[in-house]
């Protein structure tokens, strides 16, 4: 079972399921797409009826719980939303997961951290600087309490074109811009791994079908500042890097504090799973050839 199958992390974990999976998709949006072994549900997870029904009718093996409010600054100013999605989501999820024996693959973020050191591990403790990061340290707490089988899966900035519906790219904005001819402003502060979207849907499917349990980081070899991410992949797609252009967190109105540096140390990951984490190269090469594929 996946939740959040309108967005960009799970429709690349519906697109790559192979035919060793029956996939259950869960949205709030009509199905995206159809084929043999995809079960499509068509509800609001905050109808705790229609999430128990469908979870006893479909009994998972494992359940990828991608759906989220992630926009941060919408959170900062909607926290009571944030919070009965993020947090209240979770924990239903996490406790039917208990009482079936299902694994949960719980989706958080690299943004728990308060971004003062970089290059965090798992055992790194969680130091939130913005009510999203705040509604995934308590939703982390509640998987991991709540279930006896459960894998936390912190991700680092998802870099690459949907396979699988809309979602939400940055790539695909920026392709737009570049297009167009118009300027990128990027913060220059910021530091991430950026992991690349295809990596992350086949690591997540390796991790519902696995044994790991615990905390893991999901990001790429790079660690890199936003404005270099986006320089390096404005040059691979042939735009000239004056069209990104650094621009301060400040000059950007409503936007919540984000933390400086959330580069994650991936050696877990690494080492764990068969899914290889890549570089920002690699992982650009991978999402513009799947991207074409999907088109």
């Amino acid at each position: 079972m996946v939740t959040g199958c309108g967005g960009f992390v799970a429709g690349s974990v519906v697109w790559q399921a192979g035919a060793e999976w029956e996939v259950h998709a869960l949205s709030r949006g009509k199905p995206l797409t159809h084929r043999d072994g995809l079960l499509w549900h068509s509800f609001d997870l905050l109808d705790a009826t229609r999430l128990r029904t469908a979870f006893h009718e479909a009994k998972p093996d494992a359940v990828i719980h991608a759906a989220a409010i992630a926009d941060i600054d919408y959170c900062e100013s909607h926290q009571d939303v944030a919070e009965a999605v993020n947090v209240g989501v979770t924990r239903e999820i996490a406790q039917l997961c208990r009482e079936t024996g299902a694994k949960m693959v719980f989706l958080s973020t690299d943004t728990v951290f308060d971004g003062e050191k970089g290059n965090y591990r798992e055992e790194d403790p969680p130091g939130p600087v913005n009510f999203y990061a705040e509604t995934k340290v308590r939703a982390e707490k509640t998987a991991a309490e709540a279930t006896d089988s459960f894998a936390i899966a912190r991700l680092s900035l998802v870099m690459g074109l949907p396979l699988l519906g809309a979602g939400n790219s940055f790539l695909s904005r920026m392709m737009t811009s570049f297009r167009e001819g118009r300027q990128i402003g990027v913060p220059d502060n910021e530091i991430r791994s950026p992991i690349d979207v295809v990596t992350l849907g086949r690591a997540l499917l390796e991790l519902a079908g696995n044994n790991f349990t615990g905390v893991i980081h999901l990001a790429g070899n790079d660690r890199l500042s936003r404005i270099a991410m986006v320089q390096r992949i404005a040059g691979r797609l042939g735009y000239p890097s004056e069209l990104v252009v650094a621009k301060s967190p400040g000059d950007i109105p409503g936007r919540a504090r984000r933390p400086r540096d959330v580069s994650l140390n991936n050696s877990r990951a690494r080492a764990t799973l068969k899914t290889p984490m890549r570089s920002l190269d690699e992982g650009t090469e991978l999402v513009l050839t799947a991207g074409r594929g999907s088109l």
